[in-house]
């Protein structure tokens, strides 16, 4: 557990800390965000910083698909911490991300050139780009975390003496984020718990220290100080609350992460003209925003890469249906077994043997087996498969009703299909009578 406070509250401790570190660390800068607890942070440490009379720098990493807002708070940030900042790194460069939605591109490269058509706004005028960084040690498709080392290595090399970093993270969020701080591998600034020493390989010791100012709020901690400070916020979190995200998951962070593939349809009712631009912009977005909330069956929009097979991208579906319901792809997966099946025994046709696309009107008629014509209907979300010539049957119905308990959006408001419709009402008659008898 977080160390509790018995002689002062969590604000007084991090107000605290902040002094120590400014009159420890020869020189400071501050990771933000955009988030809450970054941003918190870093109006924290603007005010001690004021009072002693010191000054920081800020790194923040742009990473292109992200709310507008969230520009516009760091923006603000910017602005009201001019007076105590000596440099705001603000970095737009090709950073290699992971991308939870999709098992065909895992990660992407934000800021690309080659892909500048793509982008979801204009490259920042203020930012460090891929045009004007002289870092030599820079490479593009750099991964974050890396990246993160060899600022921090670069910073202290350029301004020498002992480095602090300040991070906006709490404990309480994660185990992960617990870990971090509490791990006793990693050596500690004259023993204080809230700090963690950088190495190198596990050897060698450098003057850099990570420190967590925040570590031990809350969430409530975090929107109480905001209050009662009057400190500025990004006001995406108002407008996630009013959709009904709840305070403690709310995520800002790049959307296409673990954890942040779950809010993907909050991003679309939140900033829907950026939604669009972010829906072309990676592979698998837009189908893991129809799964974000568990809605299973809703027809998909979706487009055959070019550089893709039919046999390959139908391999891409059945693989992404398979991160967000594992129970649909081994649906899908013996439909399409028992159909290769059927055309063995009955038509001699090997799966080795079926051509990648065929004649429109022959797979329209289903009168011939292709990859083209299984990808539609796993695109369709067809989940009798029809367009692979099978009908409705009593085994199919019980799975979507043993499936409609943890999947609560089972049957999506596009859905088509008339006897799909008709089990929706069946299921909702069942709920509703097993909520009178409960």
């Amino acid at each position: 557990m977080p160390k509790i406070y018995l002689e002062k509250n969590v604000l007084d401790a991090s107000l605290e800390r902040l002094e120590i570190v400014f009159h420890s660390f020869e020189h400071l800068y501050f990771s933000v965000s955009g988030g809450k607890d970054s941003s918190v942070m870093i109006q924290l440490a603007a005010m001690v910083a004021r009072k002693l009379n010191k000054k920081f720098d800020v790194l923040f990493i742009d990473m292109e698909a992200q709310y507008q807002a969230t520009i516009h708070h760091i923006e603000e940030l910017k602005e009201i911490t001019a007076d105590v900042v000596n440099n705001f790194y603000w970095v737009a460069l090709p950073l290699s991300l992971r991308n939870a939605s999709s098992v065909i591109q895992p990660k992407w490269i934000c800021w690309d050139q080659d892909d500048k058509e793509k982008w979801v706004r204009e490259m920042p005028e203020v930012s460090i780009n891929e045009k004007n960084c002289s870092w030599s040690w820079f490479k593009k498709g750099m991964e974050f975390e890396t990246f993160i080392v060899e600022f921090s290595l670069w910073y202290q090399k350029t301004h020498g003496g002992i480095v602090g970093v300040g991070i906006g993270i709490r404990s309480d969020e994660s185990l992960s984020r617990f870990s971090t701080i509490i791990s006793k591998r990693k050596m500690k600034y004259k023993h204080y718990g809230w700090t963690t020493g950088l190495r190198i390989n596990l050897e060698r010791q450098l003057d850099i220290w990570n420190f967590y100012p925040i570590y031990d709020w809350r969430t409530d901690d975090i929107w109480i100080a905001v209050s009662k400070l009057d400190l500025s916020f990004n006001h995406i979190y108002e407008l996630m609350y009013k959709n009904g995200l709840s305070i403690h998951k709310q995520r800002i962070c790049q959307p296409y992460g673990d954890d942040q593939r779950n809010s993907l349809d909050q991003f679309k009712a939140l900033e829907h003209e950026t939604w669009e631009r972010v829906l072309n912009r990676v592979h698998g977005v837009n189908f893991a925003n129809i799964y974000a909330r568990t809605s299973l069956l809703g027809t998909f929009r979706s487009e055959k890469p070019a550089f893709m097979t039919w046999q390959q991208y139908t391999v891409w579906l059945l693989e992404t249906i398979g991160l967000h319901a594992p129970e649909l792809e081994a649906h899908y997966y013996q439909k399409i077994k028992t159909f290769m099946k059927w055309y063995d025994e009955k038509k001699g046709i090997k799966v080795s043997e079926y051509p990648d696309e065929a004649d429109p009107k022959l797979e329209s008629d289903k009168k011939i087996a292709s990859w083209r014509r299984i990808a539609r209907a796993l695109e369709k979300n067809d989940f009798w498969m029809k367009k692979l010539s099978f009908s409705q049957t009593k085994r199919d119905t019980e799975k979507l009703f043993k499936m409609r308990g943890k999947y609560q959006r089972l049957i999506d408001e596009e859905i088509n299909d008339k006897h799909l419709k008709d089990i929706a009402k069946r299921m909702e008659e069942c709920e509703s009578e097993y909520r009178q008898i409960k």
